[in-house]
């Protein structure tokens, strides 16, 4: 017997209230990869600052090293396979030993 469960109708304020709340979200997301990016903010610095922040900690790792300077898709890659980090994963996904040997790796 298979259930259906039913989508809630929102009113229109709580529509734009989920609006507001993602559209922060992804600007967050945003501007740790930017920060990053500029050099403002180390691998290790990012890292530490997501996994204490739930928005952040749902940023993808490989787009996290693709912000950094001359990582680029191959190089990312290759970085998360030697790790044995999967392509897929996020930063709150990371385990202790993965996140060191990242933050060695850019030190």
């Amino acid at each position: 017997m298979e259930y259906a469960m039913a989508i809630p109708q929102l009113s229109p304020e709580q529509l734009e209230s989920a609006r507001s709340a993602a559209t922060a979200a992804r600007r967050a997301r945003a501007d740790l990869k930017e920060k990053v990016r500029t050099g403002k903010m180390t691998l290790g610095q990012a890292l530490e600052h997501a996994a204490d922040d739930e928005v952040l900690s749902r940023v993808k790792v490989v787009d996290l090293l693709r912000a950094l300077p001359r990582v680029g898709i191959t190089r990312s890659q290759e970085i998360m396979e030697s790790l044995q980090i999967a392509p897929n994963r996020r930063i709150r996904g990371l385990g202790r030993h993965q996140v060191e040997r990242l933050k060695e790796m850019f030190a």
